[in-house]
């Protein structure tokens, strides 16, 4: 069983960076892209329980600011946004990379250096 879980989109340059130092640092670790598995709502619930959602929903996306004013407004609450973004995995922050004691929003070297 992988030590890390990370989740994003593949093609993401950020995800790229962040595969690429977990990749040199020799870490034990399983990814999921959400284009291809989807995004699990009960898993991405747990992820705004722990980090909040305003670290999870990325309002600042190209995904983000497309969408209508009505979208943006059902965002306002948690089970809207959690339609939002089963429906549109590019709106969640990415990578998240999960482990035993709690999880990372985004690529931050020093904490992904830290951590492995």
């Amino acid at each position: 069983m992988a030590a890390y879980q990370v989740y994003g989109i593949k093609n993401c340059t950020t995800v790229k960076n962040a595969l690429a130092q977990l990749d040199a640092s020799g870490a034990n670790y399983e990814f999921t892209d959400f284009k291809k598995a989807g995004v699990d709502e009960n898993l991405l619930r747990d992820w705004i329980a722990q980090a909040g959602l305003a670290k999870i929903l990325n309002k600042n996306s190209l995904t983000w600011r497309r969408l209508s004013h009505d979208e943006q407004a059902s965002a306002d609450t948690l089970d809207g946004a959690v339609a939002l973004m089963t429906a549109k995995p590019n709106l969640i922050k990415r990578p998240i990379l999960q482990y035993t004691d709690g999880l990372i929003v985004g690529f931050d070297k020093a904490a992904y250096q830290q951590l492995v």
